[in-house]
């Protein structure tokens, strides 16, 4: 009996996790640069040659910008420091449950 309830659900999961695998996904190729398959490779440079390259320098704009995103999400780091459960609800949990006899 048990075995004839069961194989419906697992009939059912095996349907779901078949269709899974038939996701529609975004054309990538639409987000290309138009004539990129037909552009040259870039050249392959020495990893020294990157890492002592130009330093990159932020404009007066770009650093203000960068400055006040920063201050933002160091306000939401802090008030995201309190705790997570508030301490009323933390003493009731302390006192764990009590099953009826």
């Amino acid at each position: 009996m048990r075995l004839s309830t069961s194989l419906p659900c697992l009939t059912l999961v095996a349907a779901l996790a078949t269709q899974s695998g038939c996701a529609q996904f975004p054309e990538l190729d639409a987000a290309r640069t138009p004539g990129i398959e037909y552009a040259p490779f870039p050249a392959i440079l020495p990893l020294d040659t990157l890492v002592r390259g130009a330093e990159p320098r932020a404009t007066p704009e770009m650093r203000a910008g960068i400055e006040g995103r920063v201050s933002g999400l160091r306000a939401r780091a802090e008030a995201l420091q309190g705790p997570v459960v508030p301490a009323t609800d933390r003493t009731r949990m302390d006192d764990g449950v009590t099953l009826p006899e």
